[in-house]
């Protein structure tokens, strides 16, 4: 299904939270694209965005154009990520909270060294005896059933794109950047390929994005 027909805005749903279900879903639109996705005019859309701004749930910048001028696109900022929260947010922040009183940083990161380890070890199975494709689904479908928003596409040269349209533990990442370390090792593990970040969320980008290379290392 396409992201368009996914995005359209939910019945009863308030027009600033279709707003920023429709970036997360898209990563960044133009006035005239919430205009099409929501039905409403111009000048209403510029009213609801002008809003979001000003509470800073979302960012703007002009993006240039072939022709003619550049033109403005929206894309959420971190504070949003509190109106797209996890399950397991919370309770992972209390035990990482518990575990750096103790032992700091470097006691947080053998933890989730130690958990990120039996993941690879209870999905590996799954990732086998399949092509580099068919690992790139699974693995996206794997953080999407875990609150990521995950997409996935194949490149023209071979490779693979993997991205996040949200990040199921921002908060956490936020406090503990052990969790974005780790990320990408539990990837080239299940994978069997390299792995690089090339787009992260929280250095202000609407997507956790990784490459993936085809070929082997």
């Amino acid at each position: 299904m396409k992201v368009q027909q996914i995005a359209r805005r939910q019945k009863s749903e308030e027009t600033p939270a279709a707003i920023m279900r429709i970036l997360k879903l898209r990563g960044e639109m133009t006035v005239a694209e919430f205009c099409r996705s929501l039905k409403l005019t111009h000048t209403a859309v510029r009213r609801h965005l002008a809003r979001l701004v000003k509470d800073d749930l979302l960012a703007v910048h002009a993006h240039p154009m072939e022709k003619g001028r550049p033109v403005n696109k929206y894309t959420l900022t971190g504070n949003a990520a509190k109106y797209f929260p996890s399950g397991y947010e919370r309770m992972l922040a209390d035990v990482l909270d518990t575990v750096f009183e103790s032992g700091g940083h470097k006691a947080v990161m053998d933890l989730l060294r130690t958990n990120t380890q039996r993941t690879m070890s209870s999905l590996a199975p799954q990732f086998q005896h399949i092509g580099l494709q068919e690992r790139v689904a699974l693995l996206a479908e794997y953080f999407s059933e875990n609150g990521y928003m995950t997409g996935w596409k194949k490149l023209a040269d071979g490779n693979f794109f993997i991205y996040h349209q949200n990040c199921a533990i921002f908060t956490v990442a936020v406090k503990y950047r052990q969790c974005c370390i780790l990320e990408p090792r539990l990837m080239e593990a299940l994978l069997q390929s390299r792995v690089v970040r090339q787009q992260y969320i929280l250095k202000g980008k609407p997507i956790c994005g990784y490459l993936v290379e085809s070929a082997v290392h």
